[in-house]
C-alpha cells in the first residue's frame, strides 16, 4: 500500500510539475530591489481560515487570467473561481504577512483539483520547509476554498 501510495504522489507531483514547467529551486530571500514587472493584484481569502480577516495577495500577469479575475469580481463569472499556482518561498513586499507567495507566471483559476495541493495559507506557512516533497508536491497549491475579494494596488 506504502508503493502504491507513494507512487501515486510521486504521479501528481510530476504531472503538476509539467504542467507549470521545470521547477526551479526556491531561493531563501530575494534580491532588493527587484523589479516585479507589470500585473495585476488581487486579495484572496479562504472560508478555511482560522482567521476569517486573513488575506493573500496574487499577482496575476496573465492578461487572460486578469481579465477572469476581474469577470469574478464583477459577477460576469462563477466558472473557474478558485486560485492555483506554484508558491515561491520568499517573502514579497506585496504579501508581506507571509513568507511565500505564488510565482506570478504559474498562476491560473480552477474548478477542482487534486487533493493534495489543497491546504489552508497558514498550515502552509507552519510547513513551509514542507512545501515540495509529499506536501503540496511541486510546489503547487491549489486551496480549493479561495476566492478573490477584491483587486489591490501593490504595497
Amino acid at each position: 500500500m506504502r508503493h502504491i501510495l507513494k507512487s501515486t504522489l510521486g504521479m501528481v507531483a510530476a504531472t503538476a510539475a509539467a504542467s507549470f514547467g521545470v521547477v526551479a529551486p526556491a531561493s531563501a530571500a530575494m534580491p532588493q530591489g527587484q523589479d516585479y514587472g507589470p500585473g495585476a493584484y488581487f486579495e484572496m481569502t479562504q472560508a478555511s481560515n482560522d482567521d476569517p480577516g486573513q488575506t493573500f495577495v496574487v499577482k496575476l500577469t496573465d492578461p487572460d487570467e486578469i481579465q477572469h479575475a476581474r469577470d469574478l469580481l464583477s459577477g460576469q463569472s462563477t466558472d473557474r473561481p478558485h486560485v492555483m499556482g506554484r508558491i515561491d518561498k520568499y517573502k514579497v513586499p506585496y504579501n508581506p504577512q507571509w513568507h511565500y507567495h505564488y510565482d506570478p507566471k504559474t498562476v491560473q483559476f480552477f474548478d477542482y483539483a487534486i487533493e493534495v495541493c489543497d491546504a489552508n495559507m497558514n498550515y502552509v506557512e507552519e510547513h513551509l520547509d514542507e512545501a515540495g516533497g509529499a506536501f503540496l508536491p511541486g510546489r503547487i497549491w491549489c486551496p480549493w476554498d479561495s476566492r478573490i475579494v477584491r483587486e489591490v494596488s501593490p504595497r
